[in-house]
């Protein structure tokens, strides 16, 4: 089971804070497993396709290459600025 977390606009475009899902068999890292996210519909697709959208596998910065494996936490979130 993956634990996926959505925050900021990115929850408020797929309407959900997190959801658990099963790892298909087919998938083996973050650029995978985004695709499968996109195919749940226009929302997840439109919030998961703008190319500044950041992951994190448990806790720490992934990129689309980055291997997934059954038990992880995965998180989307958008840039974050600050000053």
């Amino acid at each position: 089971m993956i634990k996926v977390l959505f925050f900021a606009r990115i929850r408020d475009q797929v309407g959900c804070n997190e959801l658990d899902l099963e790892l298909p068999e087919t998938v083996s890292d973050v650029g995978a497993f985004t695709d499968q996210l996109k195919q749940r519909g226009k929302e997840f697709s439109a919030a998961l396709s703008d190319p500044n959208v950041l992951v994190a596998v448990n806790q720490e910065m992934a990129s689309s290459q980055t291997t997934v494996e059954d038990g992880d936490e995965i998180a989307y979130f958008p840039p974050v600025t600050g000053g």
